[in-house]
């Protein structure tokens, strides 16, 4: 049994990717969509052509990782493909937010994601791929999103690292860093409204982010940043000293 396994599925990117992964694996015995709202999920999964397999998860509670790791203990199935696109952002600055609300964010976009990734391997096969959604925030820190920024630092770099470990097991590994999209993410994080950074950038497509990432994950590549101008700010992070980053791109 082949199937797909994604995370944060129920809207935004992650819908995105579950339409994606439907398109270029028709192949599939079955989808596992993983979030917290059940009800969108099994919504989503009236229309699909193979079986879906909803998982009401909380990925910053340990039960939620071991509620993931009972059922792959007992369904024991191949994962063709799994994508960590879990994730929140809070826009602020650190002094003037409160401990729940850092923690939360580093408990998901990083516990979490490290936990279903550990979870999943044993079960990964041979030419598979893994997706880990970081973000344009991974190139350098931005201020009034630091902690935020240094998450997906984190799932830039661990998708590296994972990447070279798995080559032997001939498992890709893509860290896709998109930049703003027009999701609820912008409204959940306090961005809409609040950032003329945000309202300067240029917009990147779900659905174009998506298709492309996974055709990325599929040709063996190990990031992949969409629109030219983004590609441009991935490379000015690299040669440029962070300081000199830092504040112009400040949110």
């Amino acid at each position: 049994m082949a199937i797909a396994i994604i995370t944060g599925a129920s809207a935004g990117l992650g819908d995105a990717f579950y339409r994606a992964v439907r398109r270029r694996h028709p192949e599939l015995d079955g989808i596992w969509l993983i979030a917290r709202r059940k009800e969108r999920l099994e919504e989503m999964a009236k229309d699909c052509p193979y079986p879906v397999t909803v998982l009401p998860l909380d990925l910053t509670r340990e039960d939620g990782y071991a509620a993931l790791q009972q059922k792959l203990e007992e369904e024991k199935p191949q994962v063709a493909v799994l994508i960590n696109n879990a994730g929140m952002g809070k826009l602020g600055n650190v002094a003037d937010s409160d401990v729940h609300t850092q923690c939360y964010m580093i408990d998901l976009n990083c516990r979490g994601l490290t936990a279903v990734t550990t979870a999943v391997l044993p079960y990964m096969q041979e030419k598979g791929y893994i997706i880990n959604v970081a973000s344009i925030a991974a190139f350098a820190p931005n201020a009034r999103l630091t902690v935020y920024s240094s998450t997906k630092a984190y799932v830039l770099s661990f998708s590296k690292g994972l990447r070279e470990e798995l080559k032997p097991r001939h498992i890709n590994v893509l860290a896709v860093c998109p930049g703003p999209m027009d999701t609820e993410f912008l409204a959940v994080a306090d961005i809409t409204g609040n950032s003329k950074t945000f309202q300067r950038l240029p917009y990147c497509n779900p659905e174009k982010v998506a298709r492309h990432s996974v055709e990325a994950a599929i040709a063996g590549r190990a990031s992949y940043t969409p629109r030219l101008f983004f590609k441009f700010y991935r490379v000015l992070a690299k040669l440029l000293p962070h300081n000199v980053i830092i504040p112009l791109c400040k949110t």
